[in-house]
């Protein structure tokens, strides 16, 4: 099965880096400037252990001259070839490359680590590989990478402060606020996750017993597994990463089923030194896809620009552009912020009045969609999960509606709700949907979150904070917002005991309201 991956995804990558422009132009091109070398090599990572990596270096590179290096950690459960269309790339534009498979994966050798502290000493053994075989400047070390790839570069910038520039792409900063928000285990993503490092690597026993643990929802072990994901986040290692001030850019998608966004936009914020974020439509990876078959692509363009003015000098512009981009689900171009706060300064409140009880365990119809599909096809067809919210059945959903706008609502940042909960059980598990609702009653998905408490007193109200997935979203004039609360949801794991009901409030003295950012006009 392995084997049959390999071959699967080398063709398709070798077969996208040749589109492109047409074969007599490609032709031409080839016939002005010789080809970037490549090659396939072993590198000692962390306890001598084998990396699988390539080296592609400019044509005519013959050691008298000397070129910045960036270093790409492949994502999860990918070949090493994964980065050679975009190494390629770099390489014409004057970069040494070094893409290198992360331990346990592939022809790799050692256990998946999940970027533990050997897969962080592996990154600074292969930068140390690569100063001492390339014609790799040392004064100009930047590292790259897409999910996996991204959240180990993240970390070793934090440890390794020869690294200078970063571009993170689809990962995480905060691993425990990725997969376990509002202490609801996101069933899917790590099902995905866990799935396709079984496949393609060998997750050592660290890995067999958090995964276990998460899945089974083994809460005494709850401390030992957060404190396993909190070692792994570039969060925890802010002062670290601050203190060596590499440039930083971080590129995400609104509908990141595996990494939300909120994640990297909070930790953007606490960033000191250069940076830029980006936001695009999508699910995870699917901003960065095109570029990895060679194929013009945006996230990736910004990535070289990032490079090419602060590990080369060129005066490019990109410092002087406003460094928060977005770009928003609908066909709208590029919006540029001077920061995050000011995407969503402008908060307008919807009261939530009444009292709303739903049974638990039971799916109303609305839910957040699949894994890596549902906000893929939002990506490219305009087509979100969807539910009928008229016909949602009160028993097991809650509902407010806003008024019918006669503008258009611009939703840009995070959703926030706050609330108070009653319920009949100690845990409980509720999951809130934005819907932006036509005339008809079809609500489209403008965000999620779920929400999960253990050991509450029954029958005892308690207040929740809780912040819905960051998205930027355009609700036509004559529609209006819907907020659904429901119990159950196919992406997430539910600790509703048989039974249970659950009830949302409104007290005088603490009233409960949905906070919408909306883009100032």
């Amino acid at each position: 099965m392995r084997a049959a991956l390999t071959l699967a995804v080398s063709a398709s990558l070798v077969a996208g880096a040749a589109l492109g422009p047409a074969p007599a132009a490609r032709a031409a091109e080839v016939a002005e400037q010789p080809a970037p070398a490549v090659r396939f090599v072993d590198i000692a990572g962390e306890g001598g252990t084998v990396l699988k990596a390539n080296v592609v270096t400019p044509a005519g590179a013959d050691g008298s001259a000397r070129y910045p290096v960036i270093v790409l950690p492949t994502s999860w459960a990918m070949p090493q070839i994964e980065y050679l269309a975009q190494a390629r790339q770099l390489a014409d534009s004057g970069y040494v490359v070094v893409s290198y498979n992360s331990r346990g994966f592939w022809q790799s050798g050692g256990e998946i680590e999940t970027a533990g502290p050997k897969d962080v000493a592996d990154a600074s053994l292969v930068i140390d590989w690569a100063l001492a075989h390339t014609p790799a400047d040392p004064a100009k070390v930047g590292m790259a990478g897409v999910s996996y790839g991204a959240g180990i570069s993240l970390l070793a910038a934090a440890h390794d402060k020869r690294i200078r520039a970063v571009a993170a792409l689809s990962g995480w900063a905060d691993l425990i606020d990725s997969i376990y928000s509002g202490r609801t285990q996101h069933l899917q993503a790590a099902a995905l996750l866990g799935g396709a490092g079984f496949l393609t690597g060998r997750p050592g026993p660290e890995l067999r017993r958090i995964l276990g643990d998460f899945l089974s929802s083994h809460l005494a072990e709850e401390d030992k597994m957060i404190a396993w994901g909190r070692e792994r986040s570039a969060t925890t290692h802010l002062d670290a990463l601050n203190a060596s001030h590499p440039a930083v850019m971080l590129g995400n998608a609104w509908g990141d089923t595996i990494f939300p966004p909120n994640q990297y936009a909070s930790f953007y914020e606490k960033l000191t030194g250069p940076k830029r974020l980006e936001f695009r439509p999508g699910d995870h990876a699917t901003a960065e896809a095109t570029g990895l078959f060679g194929l013009p692509n945006d996230t990736w363009t910004s990535a070289h620009r990032w490079f090419d003015h602060y590990l080369k000098g060129a005066d490019n512009g990109i410092d002087r552009e406003r460094p928060v981009q977005l770009k928003p689900r609908s066909d709208g171009g590029y919006e540029g912020y001077p920061d995050w706060k000011s995407v969503q300064a402008n908060q307008r409140k919807f009261a939530l009045d009444d009292t709303h009880g739903i049974l638990t365990g039971v799916d109303s119809g609305a839910d957040g969609g699949i894994v890596m599909l549902s906000n893929t096809l939002d990506q490219f067809l305009k087509t979100p999960p969807v539910a009928s919210v008229p016909l949602l059945p009160r028993a097991f959903a809650a509902v407010w509606q806003t008024e019918r706008a006669a503008t258009p609502q611009r939703v840009r940042g995070t959703v926030r709700l706050h609330t108070t909960v009653t319920p009949t059980a100690g845990d409980g598990t509720f999951v809130a949907y934005l819907y932006d609702v036509g005339p008809l009653g079809l609500g489209k998905l403008v965000s999620n979150a779920p929400y999960t408490f253990h050991e509450r007193t029954p029958g005892r109200p308690f207040a929740v904070d809780l912040e819905l997935f960051s998205t930027a979203y355009d609700v036509p004039a004559g529609h209006r917002l819907a907020l659904v609360v429901d119990s159950a949801d196919p992406l997430y794991i539910a600790h509703n005991p048989a039974g249970a009901r659950l009830s949302f409030s409104s007290p005088a003295d603490d009233p409960s309201y949905l906070s919408v950012p909306l883009r100032a006009e």
